[in-house]
């Protein structure tokens, strides 16, 4: 059978009908995200941002609240609209003198629609070009930026806005699974004298619960307000579950949280924490737990959620089509025509879908715990693909918190972990997990680094398991060794290595191309790259040690031994040349009547060097002292230039 794929253009979702069962589990989920801007005086304000903070440039003013939050929001826009292009986004500003509001689904009733005080910067819609484009113009251009953010003279209703919020993801976003709405304000307590209002704003936040709207609150410090304090207002307004990161909620209202926090923050909460499976933790015959699985390492890759199709006027999304196709024939095949089959003793046996589902069943999805061992038994080395973490789950089996403690803090105390067979999903391969407990660990700022769990550590199989290769290791002189930490001390960071701080290079050029084929923008000159080394700094602080250290080397160069072991290429380039001379051997003619009897000869005679082998090929330029790198083409290029002379 071969495969042939065709692509037309689109204009709606794309949605492959043969796709794995855990990805359409997480493609087919799209959010609504909304900004909600408090427009105040005191947000308006500007504000001495932190060092570092990308909106403190040279020759420009200090930013106020409401422009970096405008910023923060344009960023989420920028990447949503390549990571996940489906999802939508909207900017809703309150507390504003003007008043526009009109989501276009009949509801909002003209330009005003009753809300006060409320602007529809943005709609909550899939973000375009265009919108993204007006966004950063009406940031960067001042003049613009003033007369529509301009506050209003008394108090919005905060139930005005909730409601308006209410009406915003009924029109626009009536069937999305996650919805969510963020509040940026500094105000604590918006109705401190007005006790109904207050009522009416907390029935208008349960109202967003019962419809699956998350609130997450970005509370912004304000030293002439004297801090802020949630406990006036919206620790009724905003709920959190017993599974929420507490931590990060108490941090911004504790009045820690500046503007530069509050961009990394918004960036990490835009996309929600959705659990990668449910799952049972069986820990014995009839003790049965909940739990949740999650993946908080994972190394970030290209992703490709769509084609795109740049060749008309304008950049579109494709469908694909795949269509089978009989390799003899080029008949069209259908699939009730196709079997599976594997090769068993040199023939095919063929298996129906029903005997390929049996095979594939190892029973029903479970972690059970078969034994424990010590904790020093799981090497660094068995990690052989990023491990899952699980937190406990009342979903299903009520005490699952209680008993999950329990276990993490008996493994803690003596030092073990535990071994289980674990199927994660329906239809999931099985495999041997240990599961590690991880300790709270928490930053300077009191902020969690690493939650309390287990992490459940795929273990290899006998067959991941391979030898590394023999290597003769050369211990360099005592002298060479002082000379290099003298280096290394120089070139000591105080605080550490940061990762965070180092963007991948390629990944992010990837999406930068990516946001200037959507933004029709001009393509950029050339990446961005922070890893590379700052080699003035470097030479400026160690560049002298250096030096000496490349003298001792030159010094006992000599002496050091060098291993045996060489590959065939290099030794075969090597051999080009002349020992004392540095300048390759001069290539010899083969005489005519010299290899007679030499394959290679021979099919050079009859014009067949291509018909040979790759093997033979390398095995007659290593006996040559020629180069056996490159493929077959240059190896063939190669016997007929040394023949041809």
């Amino acid at each position: 059978m071969a495969e042939t794929r065709k692509w037309t253009p689109k204009d709606d979702d794309v949605n492959e009908d043969e796709e794995e069962e855990d990805s359409q589990q997480y493609s087919n989920q799209k959010d609504a995200i909304l900004f909600a801007i408090d427009v105040s005086t005191t947000m308006l304000a500007p504000q001495e941002l932190d060092d570092g903070d990308e909106g403190k440039r040279k020759g420009s003013t200090p930013a106020s609240a409401v422009l970096t939050a405008l910023r923060c929001a344009y960023g989420v826009l920028q990447s949503r609209i390549i990571s996940n292009p489906n999802d939508m986004m909207g900017i809703l500003l309150f507390g504003t003198e003007a008043t526009k509001f009109d989501t276009g689904g009949g509801g909002g009733g003209g330009v005003g629609g009753g809300y006060e005080h409320c602007y529809l910067l943005l709609d909550l819609d899939i973000p375009d070009a265009e919108g993204i484009k007006g966004l950063k113009n009406l940031i960067e251009d001042p003049e613009e930026f003033e007369p529509l953010l301009k506050p209003a003279k008394e108090q919005v209703s905060m139930a005005n806005v909730f409601f308006a919020v209410n009406q915003i993801f009924t029109t626009k976003a009536a069937n999305f699974q996650s919805r969510r709405l963020f509040i940026v304000t500094d105000e604590d307590d918006p109705h401190s004298t007005d006790k109904a209002l207050k009522n009416s704003s907390v029935t208008r936040a349960r109202d967003l619960y019962d419809l699956g709207v998350r609130i997450d609150p970005f509370f912004i410090y304000n030293p002439a307000k004297g801090g802020f304090d949630s406990s006036k207002f919206y620790d009724d307004i905003v709920y959190r579950s017993p599974t929420d990161e507490e931590d990060d909620y108490h941090a911004a209202v504790s009045g820690k949280m500046r503007l530069r926090q509050m961009v990394s923050s918004i960036k990490s909460k835009s996309t929600p924490k959705r659990a990668l499976f449910t799952n049972k933790l069986e820990l014995g015959p009839g003790l049965i737990i909940g739990v949740k699985g999650y993946l908080l390492f994972k190394r970030q890759e290209k992703a490709r959620s769509h084609y795109v199709y740049t060749g008309g006027e304008k950049a579109q999304i494709v469908k694909g089509v795949t269509t089978w196709l009989a390799e003899e024939t080029a008949k069209v095949a259908d699939k009730t025509e196709i079997r599976k089959a594997y090769k068993f003793g040199g023939e095919q046996i063929l298996f129906t879908p029903e005997e390929m589902k049996a095979m594939r069943d190892f029973g029903e999805p479970v972690i059970r715990i078969i034994g424990f061992k010590p904790a020093s038994a799981v090497r660094f080395d068995m990690n052989v693909k990023p491990a899952n973490f699980i937190y406990p789950d009342e979903t299903g089996y009520i005490g699952s918190t209680r008993v999950f403690a329990a276990l993490h803090a008996k493994l803690v105390k003596d030092g073990k972990v535990g071994i289980a067979w674990c199927i994660s999903r329906k239809n999931a391969a099985p495999q041997i997990v240990a599961i590690l407990p991880s300790v709270e660990e928490l930053g300077d700022d009191g902020v969690q680094i690493i939650p309390p769990g287990f992490f459940l550590v795929h273990l290899p199989f006998a067959d991941d398991v391979r030898q590394n290769p023999e290597t003769k290791l050369v211990r360099a002189p005592a002298s060479l060794i002082d000379r290099m930490r003298a280096v290394v001390k120089q070139l000591h960071m105080p605080k550490g290595y940061i990762p965070d701080k180092y963007s991948n290079p390629s990944l992010q050029w990837h999406y930068r191309i990516l946001q200037a084929i959507a933004l029709d923008e001009d393509m950029p000159a050339q990446p961005v790259d922070t890893t590379l080394p700052k080699y003035k700094l470097i030479d400026r602080h160690a560049g002298t040690y250096c030096r000496e250290w490349g003298s001792e080397l030159e010094k006992l160069a000599g002496n050091l031994a060098i291993p045996a072991a060489r590959t065939s290429a290099s030794a075969a380039k090597r051999s080009t040349l002349v020992k004392g001379e540095g300048m390759p051997r001069k290539r010899v003619k083969a005489e005519d009547g010299g290899g007679e009897g030499d394959e290679v000869m021979a099919a050079w005679r009859g014009g067949g060097v291509g018909r040979l082998t790759v093997a033979k090929l390398k095995a007659w330029l290593g006996g040559k002292g020629l180069d056996t790198d490159g493929k077959k083409v240059d190896l063939v290029a190669r016997v007929e230039g040394a023949l041809g002379g």
